[in-house]
C-alpha cells in the first residue's frame, strides 16, 4: 500500500459518511497514517467535521447531493459511519470507478436494514438467532406476536442505531405505542418493524472482528478479546474487556462472527454481537465498522477500534492483542441545549488510571451520549467501577 501526502497530488483522499464520535475516531487514526480526510454529516460541527482537513454537511439519502459531493472530492475510499445513506447511490458510485466502498456496498446494504443482515444470519448462514417476524403494521405486529413471538419481546425499528426506537413490551396494551415508537425514531422510515421474541441469556457481548491483509497481502480475519456491556433503553452504558466467556461459547462465537464478516467481504472491523448463555452463542446484530461499546480500546488494547479500522481498511497489517483490563462508562449531556459546558474534570481525571473523551458535540440533549470515561485496572470490576466513577464526575450544564 502507497499512501501519499495529505492536499497534494499525491494524497490518499478517505470520505466518511457520518462524522459523531466513532468517526472522530476514525478521522485522527487515517491521518495520523497520512491520509487525507473528508468528513460528511448531516449538521455542522459534528465531531468529525472538527478534525478532518475537510468538511461538509448534506443529507446523505439525497442521490444528487451524494453523487455531487463524491464527483467534487473524488475520493479513493468511501467510508459509511452512519445507517441513514443512499446504498444505491454508493453502489452506482462503485460501479462508476469512482471510489471504493468500505467493507463492500453489499455489506452496508445489508447492515443497516436489520431485515437484511438477520435474514442473512438466520435464513442464509443457518445460524442461531431470537425468534423473529417483519411487521409492515400494526396489526401484522400484532399477529407476529400472537402466532408465536409471544411476550415479553423487543420492537424495533429495522433502520436505527443506539437504540433509538426500541421498546421491550411485555403484554397488547403496549403494542400500539411501540409500533409508532418503532416507525417514528428509526433513521429512515422503512414503514417496517421487526419483532424479536426475549431469549434466556447471561450476557451480551460485543465480538470486534477484523478483516485485514497480513504481511503477505493475503486477508485474515482476527478477533479482538470480547466485549461485555450494560445497555439501557437500548443503548451502551457502559463496556468492558475482556468478556469473561466459557472456551467453547468463545470460539462458537469467534465461528459465528467469522461466518457472518466472511459472507460480507471487505476489509475493516465489524462490531457483531452476540447472546451468551453457559456454552451456547445466538448471532444478534453487526456493524460494518467500530462499535460505540468499542470505545473501551481506548484503552485496553495495544491498537484501539478505530485504528484497527483505518488499518485494515488501508490494507495494511493489524495487531489485535489486549494490553490491560479495562472498561468505558457513557457521560450523557443531561440537558437540552447548545453549546454546553462541562464542570468536574479535574475530579474525573483524579480517579486513578482514567481518561474522558469530550466528543464536541454542538448540541445536547437528556440522553445524548456527549462523552465516555475510560479506566483500566488489574481486572475487570475493579476498571468498571473507575470509569463509573470517572463518568459520574463530570457534570454537563448550561451556559
Amino acid at each position: 500500500m502507497t499512501i501519499g501526502t495529505p492536499l497534494s497530488a499525491s494524497a490518499t483522499r478517505v470520505m466518511l459518511l457520518g462524522s459523531g464520535e466513532l468517526g472522530k475516531e476514525v478521522i485522527i487514526a487515517l491521518q495520523r497514517l497520512g491520509v487525507e480526510v473528508i468528513a460528511v454529516d448531516r449538521y455542522a460541527n459534528a465531531p468529525g467535521h472538527q478534525v478532518a482537513h475537510r468538511a461538509h454537511v448534506i443529507d446523505m439519502t439525497n442521490h444528487e447531493a451524494l453523487m455531487q459531493l463524491v464527483k467534487q472530492e473524488q475520493p479513493h475510499l468511501i467510508v459509511p459511519e452512519i445507517e441513514a445513506l443512499n446504498t444505491q447511490t454508493l453502489a452506482e458510485i462503485e460501479q462508476q470507478g469512482l471510489a471504493t466502498v468500505i467493507p463492500t456496498v453489499r455489506a452496508v446494504q445489508l447492515t443497516m436494514n436489520r431485515e437484511g443482515i438477520r435474514r442473512l444470519a438466520a435464513e442464509t448462514l443457518g445460524l442461531p438467532t431470537s425468534p423473529y417476524a417483519f411487521a409492515h403494521s400494526q396489526q401484522d405486529l400484532q399477529q407476529a406476536i400472537d402466532a408465536g413471538i409471544g411476550y415479553p419481546c423487543f420492537i424495533k425499528p429495522t433502520m436505527s442505531s443506539s437504540g433509538k426506537g426500541q421498546s421491550r413490551i411485555t403484554g397488547p396494551e403496549q403494542v400500539a405505542q411501540a409500533w409508532d415508537y418503532a416507525a417514528s425514531a428509526g433513521r429512515v422510515n422503512q414503514g417496517v418493524v421487526i419483532v424479536e421474541g426475549q431469549i434466556d441469556f447471561d450476557y451480551e457481548i460485543t465480538l470486534l472482528t477484523v478483516r485485514a491483509k497480513d504481511a503477505q497481502g493475503q486477508v485474515q480475519t482476527y478477533f479482538c478479546e470480547p466485549i461485555g456491556h450494560l445497555q439501557q433503553r437500548g443503548d451502551y452504558v457502559e463496556s468492558w474487556q475482556p468478556q469473561a466467556m466459557h472456551p467453547k461459547a468463545l470460539q462458537r462465537a469467534q465461528e459465528i462472527a467469522h461466518k457472518v464478516t466472511e459472507n460480507l467481504g471487505g476489509l475493516g472491523l465489524f462490531g457483531v454481537e452476540l447472546f451468551i448463555k453457559d456454552e451456547y452463542v445466538w448471532f444478534s446484530e453487526v456493524s460494518p465498522r467500530p462499535h460505540d461499546t468499542g470505545m473501551v480500546t481506548m484503552a485496553t488494547q495495544r491498537l484501539n477500534e478505530f485504528e484497527l479500522h483505518a488499518r485494515a481498511i488501508l490494507g495494511l497489517p493489524v495487531d489485535t492483542s489486549l494490553r490491560q483490563a479495562g472498561a468505558s462508562a457513557v457521560i450523557y449531556g443531561g440537558v437540552d441545549a447548545q453549546g454546553i459546558a462541562f464542570d468536574g474534570l479535574e475530579q474525573a481525571l483524579s480517579v486513578a488510571d482514567s481518561d474522558i473523551r469530550l466528543f464536541g458535540k454542538p448540541e445536547s440533549f437528556e440522553r445524548r451520549r456527549m462523552g465516555v470515561a475510560l479506566a483500566t485496572a488489574g481486572d475487570v470490576e475493579q476498571a468498571r467501577s473507575k470509569a463509573r466513577q470517572a463518568a459520574a464526575a463530570v457534570k454537563p450544564k448550561k451556559i
